[in-house]
């Protein structure tokens, strides 16, 4: 979802145009020229427009898995120095989900060289398995071997080579006659290796496909692979496997890791290459990148707790040695004895905490000594100063007690306590930050494990059903939904009827009726009958996957607010450190000069263990870490409840300018309108009889690809025939073809007039269809009584279409689109929330007004073309305002991109809709509340966050430095410190889970309206 693509518009779809200036309905007329204005593109097919395309093909992305990062230093850290190798473009690291996401040129750099440069700034790192080594784009292009059997001579070679670059998406090709070798660059998107094959075997010569550069890379599971002799006939079976390009085995995890051409052998074959190789001896399974990921989740959290359980089974003993057992009289005698120089107690403590120090606490000083060596600093440099400093302490003082007979006071469970209420503390918040992303895990849990694939014999009947891995599903498949299960992949139905709950991608609650050609959606449950559909889009490709996908960018991209809690981490530690000492030397100097009495601490104290303590209570109670959470825990939440409900948000920067919307500015055709046009009228102001009159326009609009001229369409059929005519989604293309054929008349020269209409020849004389402008650049006068008749239409909120027959004026038409019934309530919710709603369109003045008036929009832009809805955006932006454009993600694009924030509503099964920061699944406009109200209360809740976090730090570091002691007595213990260092990170992560009690707004509240 990273990389996404604009539509372009089918070019023959001029349209209709509306009269009077019009242009909303024929805002797909020279789109992607527009946008290329705005983005100062050069002109298709110019040299630098092919040199941006190419420089696109080569980029990669690479996901990595990074362990050992403990706050937004480390991040930092990460990013720096994997930004700093030659060749990547961008890189973005999430703490949250402990992963990177790079982007690079593969020619200058490879993802060994990412991994190395995440290694050697002392994290661990590992490419996960969904990061497949090329991601496959729209454009790129691929490199390809084929076979060609029955070339003689060069004609052979030229005739074969000219056949091929005439081919659509082939970029170039060259064939050898001595190896019988061809080697064809080609865009799969446009043209597959099998249609380049039947290309060559059409022309009388013998071919067959090898391999591609194309590659992936996949882990499967293995189950079966118990002894050496099973390795080895793994190994025999991988070997013989074409398309195989290297493979990993790995007999502790019982996986194995390929990597493939994926045009020459696809996953399921290798699976059941392995299977059938082995005579079921192994059993081959791709392992879920995503299950994978909770499962390292849950192996961090279980490894966290191992620690926590055993740096408390040894911090008890020695807090019970110190605080409990002098009061025991038995227990006491015995920690008094010598065991030599030294007490038993000191000896057992000494012991213990030593374990705890070096051995628990080894984490610790792992994590400080690589931030250390490269120059930033985080809470574990904290820890490993305060329990060090501590633990020096007492040994120190241990052996100084063991020589010279003076015991002074040993803080051994100080060190101890503080790293295991630190554990503690990590353990909840791994916990807590798991309870973070459950909106992606609830929406993996969506597709179903398997799926029963159908077979075919050689005549294409089918003969039997299969259950397959679902991630083993493949384009093509017919495939058997049951009632009450999931639909395994995105595809269309083939055979069946039946409902479908789409409410956990839509958010629609109606069940969807479905049919022969009806499109389904992957994760959506089957309802009553059984379903035969076949699959078109699999793996990444699906619906699902690419919000999922939209969802983890979100998560992974920072929030401008973020900037500051970054830049505030990075001097935390330093200052920290700073305060930690100056506290010590006013405590130490104080006392040395006499400036508080003795009796502040007792008899077997001195002052320097009086100063060390506070200044060691200092350095363990601050904690950058709650600072560095604030954001990305809140972001994250919230992207995944915004999924719930529909409302795909891209990014934590749009998050945060959605919360301070100005204007919303609502495209008219298709977002505050239904998008579905119907012919209301139809006059006739010269002597042409209405069914000529009908065929002649329908005739003239059969050729336009635009909404209005189906309407058009429709209505004449109807008037001719009493019937309806058949939609292109019900799978009978052919026969609509048919049917218009009939009886439309020939139409010649036609062209759309991008913002007035469409005209052609028809019997050798010019026909007009449009607005007023297109009649009066071509001499038709429009008679005052058809004006009046267009003027009343306009007022009505319809829009007229004049028609002229040979230069002169016939009749009209008037065509309405209605409102959405939310049009107008969520218009007035947005007025309460103190948003600025607008209208833009490309209609007439009148139209557009009556439109308004009937929503309630006062500010209305009327006759605007599609390039200048860009324009419009940015007027209202001069004075600083934050302006919110909604539009269907299509002919908005420009505006879309031009807006602070883009909605692209109405998107669910077109979601990669890259202008737009959000996509609103559902086409609903309560959906723009729900987007702004949950920005809102999002970055509500973060700036409750960075008070406490700020809060937090600024009280309890006086605290612990001992201010409140001279007045109160009130000193705070090291070990408590710890504690609450400990506490404060949980209690943000915890505040930015309240945000998962978030509930969508009602519009009567949100009106006050009272409903009887």
């Amino acid at each position: 979802m990273a990389h996404l693509q604009l539509s372009a518009v089918a070019g023959g779809g001029g349209r209709a145009a509306a009269a009077g200036g019009g242009g909303d309905d024929m805002e797909d007329v020279a789109l992607l020229g527009s946008y290329d204005e705005e983005m100062g593109a050069p002109p298709a097919g110019g040299g630098a427009g092919e040199e941006e395309e190419e420089e696109e093909e080569e980029e990669e992305e690479a996901q990595v898995r990074v362990t050992g990062m403990t706050c937004s230093a480390c991040t930092s850290a990460v990013e720096a120095a994997v930004s700093a190798r030659r060749g990547v473009r961008r890189v973005a690291v999430s703490l949250l989900q402990n992963r990177a996401r790079v982007v690079f040129d593969p020619a200058q750099l490879k993802v060994e060289d990412i991994i190395e440069a995440i290694e050697d700034a002392g994290f661990e790192a590992e490419m996960l398995p969904d990061s497949a080594v090329s991601q496959p784009k729209t454009h790129k292009t691929l490199s390809a071997q084929f076979r060609i059997g029955g070339m003689t001579c060069a004609n052979c070679v030229n005739s074969v080579e000219g056949i091929l670059k005439k081919l659509p998406g082939i970029k170039g090709a060259v064939v050898a006659l001595a190896t019988s070798l061809g080697e064809v660059e080609y865009v799969p998107s446009a043209i597959s290796k099998d249609e380049i094959v039947q290309a060559i075997e059409d022309a009388g010569f013998e071919a067959a496909f090898l391999q591609s550069s194309e590659q992936d890379k996949i882990f499967l599971g293995l189950t079966g692979l118990h002894t050496e002799s099973d390795v080895d006939i793994l190994h025999d079976i991988l070997k013989k496997m074409a398309g195989l390009r290297q493979f990993s085995v790995n007999t502790a995890l019982s996986e194995v890791e390929i990597v493939f051409d994926p045009e020459a052998v696809s996953l399921r074959a290798i699976v059941d290459t392995i299977e059938m190789g082995s005579n079921g001896r192994l059993q081959a399974h791709v392992q879920n990148p995503y299950t994978q990921g909770a499962s390292n989740d849950a192996q961090e959290a279980s490894k966290m707790l191992h620690l926590l359980r055993f740096s408390l089974l040894l911090s008890i003993p020695v807090f019970f040695i110190r605080m409990v057992c002098p009061s025991i009289p038995f227990i006491s005698t015995l920690l008094l004895m010598h065991c030599g120089p030294f007490l038993m107690g000191d000896l057992v403590n000494w012991i213990l905490v030593s374990v705890v120090q070096f051995v628990v606490g080894k984490r610790f000083y792992i994590a400080a000594y690589r931030a250390l060596r490269h120059g930033s600093t985080n809470m574990d440099v904290l820890v490993v100063l305060g329990t060090t400093a501590s633990y020096v302490y007492s040994v120190c003082a241990l052996l100084y007690g063991a020589f010279t007979g003076f015991r002074p006071p040993i803080y051994f469970e100080t060190s101890a306590m503080i790293i295991t209420f630190v554990l503690f503390g990590k353990y909840l918040e791994v916990l807590a930050k798991g309870k973070t992303s459950d909106a992606i895990k609830k929406l993996v849990e969506l597709v179903p494990a398997t799926a029963l694939l159908l077979l075919k014999d050689k005549e294409g009947k089918y003969v039997g059903e299969r259950e397959i891995d679902a991630l083993l599903v493949q384009p093509g498949d017919v495939l058997k939904v049951l009632p009450g299960s999931k639909v395994p992949s995105d595809g269309i139905v083939v055979w069946g009827t039946s409902h479908i709950n789409e409410s956990m991608i839509t958010g629609e609650s109606a069940p969807v009726p479905k049919e022969a050609s009806s499109v389904v959606i992957g994760g959506t449950i089957n309802l009553h009958g059984i379903l035969h559909i076949q699959a078109t889009k699999v793996g990444s490709g699906t619906v699902l996957s690419q919000i999922i996908s939209l969802v983890e960018t979100a998560q992974m991209s920072k929030a401008p607010i973020q900037k500051f809690a970054d830049y505030v981490a990075s001097i935390f530690v330093p200052i920290v450190i700073t305060l930690s000492v100056l506290t010590f030397s006013v405590w130490f100097f104080c006392g040395w000069l006499g400036a508080y009495p003795h009796s502040w601490f007792d008899g077997t104290s001195n002052c320097f263990v009086f100063s060390l303590m506070f200044a060691i209570s200092v350095v363990v109670i601050a904690c950058p870490c709650a600072l560095g959470l604030a954001t990305p825990t809140a972001v994250m939440v919230a992207t995944g409840i915004g999924a719930n409900h529909g409302v795909l948000v891209k990014g934590g920067d749009a998050l945060e300018r959605a919360q301070n919307v100005n204007y919303v500015i609502f495209d008219k055709t298709g977002t505050l309108t239904q998008g579905k046009a119907v012919v209301t009228t139809a006059k006739i102001f010269s002597g042409m009889d209405l069914g000529d009159f009908l065929t002649l326009v329908a005739s003239a609009e059969a050729s336009s690809e635009h909404p209005l001229a189906k309407a058009v369409l429709d209505y004449a059929f109807h008037f001719h025939f009493f019937g309806k005519l058949p939609s292109s989604k019900d799978g009978i293309e052919q026969r609509k073809e048919e049917i218009l054929s009939r009886w439309l008349l020939e139409v010649e020269d036609f062209a759309a007039v991008p913002g007035k209409g469409v005209q052609c020849l028809i019997n050798e004389k010019k026909v007009l269809i449009g607005n007023r402008t297109l009649m009066s650049e071509n001499g038709v006068s429009v008679p005052p009584e058809a004006e009046s008749f267009l003027v009343d239409l306009e007022m009505n909120a319809k829009t007229g279409i004049l028609v002229a027959y040979d230069r002169t004026f016939v009749g009209l038409m008037g065509i309405t689109d209605p409102l959405k019934r939310e049009a107008a309530v969520v218009v007035e919710g947005l007025k309460k929330m103190g948003v600025h709603p607008v209208m833009l369109t490309g209609d007439n003045w009148r139209t557009a007004q009556a439109v308004a008036k009937e929503v309630g929009i006062e500010d209305v832009r009327a006759e605007v073309m599609p390039a200048g809805k860009a324009d419009v955006v940015r007027s209202l932006q001069k004075d600083g305002s934050i302006v919110a454009m909604v539009g269907d993600g299509i002919n908005d694009s420009p505006a879309l991109a031009a807006a602070d924030v883009g909605m692209a509503i109405g998107g669910g099964t077109d979601i990669a809709i890259e202008a737009a920061d959000y996509v609103l699944v559902r086409n609903n406009l309560e959906d723009v509340i729900t987007a702004i109200d949950l920005s809102r209360k999002t970055f509500n809740r973060i700036r409750w966050n960075y008070f406490f976090a700020m809060a937090y730090n600024v009280v309890a570091i006086p605290v612990a430095a001992g201010a409140l002691f001279p007045f109160t007595g009130l000193q705070m213990p090291p070990w408590l410190a710890g504690a609450c260092m400990a506490f404060s990170s949980v209690s943000v992560v915890c505040s930015s889970l309240l945000l998962r009690r978030y509930r969508k707004p009602r519009l009567t509240t949100l009106l006050q309206i009272t409903v009887e």
